[in-house]
C-alpha cells in the first residue's frame, strides 16, 4: 500500500475518537461537510436559466442543462474529489493550505522557483475561500429566506432584514463555540436531504420522462447545439458544486471513509433527485422559474421547509466560518499572517476556535454583501469565481503530490489531472464573464488577503535577515563570556528568538548595556513544521551549549498554537526545570523602520510596519505570564 492509501484515521489531535461509531461520525460528516453543496438546490437550477442568458425555457433545453449539472457532480465530485483528492492526506489533514504544505515537503531545494510557485498558488488558493466565506452565509441564507415570498408577497419587504437578523445572530454565537449546537447539525441535515428526496420525487411522478437527463448524451447536445451560451451556462452549473472544497478541508475531523458514506449514501441521491424534480417542474410548468425549488412544495408545506431552509442555510454558513478560522490560524502558524487573538473554544476539540478579528470582518463584509446584492440571484453573479478558482489550484497542487508522494509516472497524472484541469479551467473560464455583475467581489478581497499574507511573509524574511546582521553565533558568544565572565544574577532568562543558531538581538543588548547575566539563560525557537501535528515526543529538542547555557527548538504544526507551558513541561521530562513563575522572559519589541534598503518596495514596507505594530503581542499569544516579561525595543531598518 502506497502513502496516499494509508488510513485517515491516523487524525489529528482534534480528530474523533475511534471509539466513536461510524454512524455516530458519518452524521457528524453530513453536519459538517455537506451544509454548502446541500443547500444549492436552492438556486442552481434557477440561476442556469437566469435573464442574462436568454436561454430558452423548453424541456430540450431543460434536459440539457439538467444532464450538464448532474454530469459536473459525478466527475468533479464523485471522481476529483472523492476518488482522488480525498487521498491527499497529510498525515489526515486536508484543506488548501495542507495539500501546499504536502506539496512543497515532497520538493528539496528551499529557494527553487518551483516551491515558490506552489507557496504563490497555495496562498491565493486560501485567500480565495475568504471570499467564498463572505458570500456562502450571505446567499444560502438569502436564498432560503426568499421562500417567504412564496407564502405571501407581503413579506417581499422584510427579506433583507429578516436575513441581516438571522446573520447577526449567527455572527454573534461564535464566540460560544459550535460545540453544543453543532450535535444538532448532523440529524438537522438528515433530514433536510430527505426532504430534498421526497420533494425531487414527488416532481418526478409528474414528469418522469425527466430522468433522461441522466444519459450525458443530453448535456453534450446542450453544448454542441447552444456553443457560446451554453459556455456562460456553464458559470452558473458549478453551483452545483460549490462546497466541494469541504469535503477535502474538513477530512482530517472525520477521515475518508464517513465522507464518502455520507456522499454515496444520502447527499448524492437526494441532490440528483431535488434536481431532476426541478427541472420535472419545469417543463409541467416553465413560471415555476421564478423558484423552482420552493415551487415543488405543496402549499401547506412552505412554511416548515422555509425555517428547514433557513436551519440548513445557517448550517452551510457556519461550515464556512469555522473553515475561515481554521485557514486563519493555519496561515498564522506556517508565517503568513501576524499574530492574532485565536480563542479556544473547547478543551477537547482543537479545531473549535473562534478568531473575533476575522469574524466582525466576515461580518462587516456579509452584510455589506447582503444591502448591497439584495437578491441571492445577483449575488449567484459574484458567487463561482473563487469556487472554481480554488479548483484549479488544488489540481495543480494534487498533480504534484501525485508525482512526488504517491510516486506515480508523469504520463499517468498528466492523464489524470488534466482532465479535471481541463474541466476546472472551462469552468473558471465562464465564471470571468461574471466578474462586472459581482464577480469582483471574491477577486478584490482575495488579492487583498493575498498581498497582506504575502507582504507578512517576506516582511520577515527581510526582518530576519536585518536582525541576523546584528546577531552573533553561538560559539563567538560562548567564547566571549569564557574568556571576559560578566557578573552573574540569580535565576532563569529564557530569551526567544526566530533564529535557530544565532544570539538574539535582545541578549546582547542586555548584556552590553547592563553588563549582567543571569546565572542560567536559554534561548527558545518556535518553529512550524510542514505537518498537521507534531507529536508530543517529537515537540522540544534541548541542547546545553556550555553549563547553564541551553539552546531550545520547539516543533508546533500549522494546525495547533504553541503554548509556553506546554514547552516547559516537554523541558522537564528532558530533568531541565524551568519554573515558570521563576523564569523571566526576555522578548524583543522591534520597531519596523520603512527604508530604502533593497528587501520590498516602501509601500509593502509601510504595510508590513503597520501589521507588526498591530499582532497580538507575544505574552498573550504564547501565553506568557505578563508580569514575567522584559521587552527589549529595537529599531529595525527594512
Amino acid at each position: 500500500m502506497n502513502e496516499s492509501e494509508e488510513s485517515l484515521d491516523q487524525t489529528s489531535a482534534g480528530s474523533h475518537p475511534r471509539k466513536h461509531s461510524m454512524a455516530v461520525i458519518t452524521l457528524g460528516a453530513l453536519g459538517v461537510v455537506y451544509g454548502d453543496i446541500g443547500t444549492s438546490p436552492l438556486y442552481a437550477l434557477r440561476e442556469c436559466f437566469g435573464p442574462e442568458y436568454h436561454l430558452v425555457l423548453n424541456p430540450h433545453n431543460v434536459l440539457g442543462v439538467l444532464s450538464l449539472m448532474i454530469w459536473t457532480i459525478m466527475f468533479i465530485i464523485c471522481v476529483k474529489y472523492m476518488l482522488f483528492v480525498l487521498r491527499a492526506d497529510n498525515k489526515g489533514e486536508g484543506g488548501i493550505l495542507s495539500l501546499m504544505a504536502l506539496a512543497l515537503r515532497t520538493r528539496g531545494d528551499e529557494n527553487s522557483k518551483r516551491r515558490w510557485s506552489l507557496t504563490v498558488l497555495g496562498i491565493f488558493g486560501a485567500a480565495l475561500l475568504y471570499g467564498d466565506g463572505a458570500i456562502t452565509p450571505a446567499i444560502t441564507v438569502l436564498s432560503a429566506v426568499e421562500g417567504l415570498q412564496q407564502i405571501t408577497t407581503g413579506f417581499s419587504h422584510f427579506i433583507i432584514p429578516v436575513t441581516c437578523i438571522i446573520l447577526t445572530g449567527i455572527f454573534f454565537v461564535q464566540k460560544y463555540g459550535t460545540g453544543r449546537i453543532g450535535v444538532v447539525f448532523g440529524p438537522i441535515l438528515t433530514v433536510w436531504f430527505l426532504v430534498l428526496g421526497a420533494l425531487g420525487t414527488k416532481g418526478i411522478l409528474l414528469q418522469p420522462e425527466i430522468l433522461a437527463a441522466i444519459n450525458p448524451w443530453y448535456a453534450v447536445e446542450f453544448l454542441i447545439s447552444n456553443g457560446k451560451t451554453a459556455f456562460l451556462v456553464m458559470g452558473s452549473v458549478i453551483l452545483v458544486v460549490t462546497g466541494g472544497e469541504a469535503l477535502y478541508a474538513d477530512m482530517g475531523h472525520f477521515g475518508r471513509r464517513p465522507i464518502r458514506l455520507a456522499w454515496f449514501g444520502l447527499v448524492l441521491p437526494a441532490l440528483i433527485l431535488n434536481y431532476l424534480g426541478q427541472g420535472a417542474l419545469l417543463i409541467a410548468n416553465p413560471t415555476a422559474i421564478t423558484n423552482p425549488f420552493y415551487l415543488l412544495s405543496p402549499s401547506w408545506g412552505l412554511v416548515p421547509l422555509v425555517a428547514l431552509s433557513t436551519m440548513a442555510s445557517v448550517i452551510a454558513s457556519q461550515a464556512l466560518i469555522t473553515g475561515v478560522f481554521s485557514i486563519t490560524r493555519q496561515a498564522v502558524q506556517l508565517g503568513f499572517c501576524p499574530r492574532i487573538e485565536i480563542v479556544h473554544t473547547s478543551s477537547r476539540e482543537i479545531g473549535q476556535i473562534y478568531i473575533p478579528f476575522i469574524n466582525w470582518t466576515m461580518y462587516l463584509a456579509v452584510i455589506w454583501l447582503v444591502i448591497n446584492f439584495k437578491t441571492s440571484s445577483n449575488l449567484a453573479g459574484a458567487y463561482g469565481i473563487a469556487v472554481t478558482m480554488t479548483m484549479v489550484i488544488t489540481t495543480i497542487l494534487a498533480f504534484v503530490v501525485a508525482i512526488n508522494k504517491w510516486h506515480w509516472s508523469r504520463t499517468r497524472a498528466a492523464i489524470i489531472f488534466g482532465s479535471f484541469l481541463i474541466i476546472d479551467v472551462t469552468f473558471m473560464s465562464s465564471n470571468f464573464t461574471k466578474v462586472q455583475h459581482g464577480g469582483w467581489f471574491p477577486l478584490v478581497l482575495a488579492f487583498v488577503v493575498y498581498l497582506i499574507m504575502m507582504t507578512w511573509h517576506k516582511g520577515r524574511k527581510v526582518l530576519y535577515s536585518r536582525l541576523k546582521e546584528r546577531s552573533q553565533s553561538v560559539d563567538q558568544f560562548c567564547d566571549s563570556i569564557i574568556r571576559q565572565p560578566p557578573l552573574r544574577v540569580s535565576g532563569t532568562a529564557l530569551y526567544m528568538s526566530g533564529d535557530p543558531w544565532g544570539i538574539p538581538v535582545p541578549l546582547l543588548h542586555n548584556l552590553k548595556h547592563n553588563k549582567v547575566l543571569h546565572e542560567r539563560i536559554a534561548v527558545l525557537t518556535i518553529q512550524t513544521r510542514e505537518v498537521p501535528v507534531v507529536r508530543k515526543s517529537e515537540r522540544v529538542q534541548i541542547q546545553e551549549i556550555i553549563p547553564n547555557f541551553y539552546r531550545i527548538l520547539a516543533f508546533y504544526g500549522f494546525m495547533e498554537t504553541p503554548k509556553m507551558k506546554h514547552i516547559l513541561d516537554a523541558c522537564r521530562n528532558d530533568d531541565i526545570h524551568f519554573k515558570i513563575s521563576e523564569t523571566t522572559f526576555v522578548l524583543g519589541r522591534e520597531t519596523i523602520l520603512p527604508s530604502n534598503h533593497p528587501g520590498m518596495p516602501i509601500w509593502r514596507e509601510k504595510l508590513f510596519a503597520i501589521m507588526a505594530r498591530n499582532a497580538q503581542r507575544p505574552t498573550a499569544f504564547f501565553r506568557i505570564p505578563p508580569n514575567q516579561v522584559i521587552e527589549v525595543g529595537i529599531q529595525v531598518e527594512i
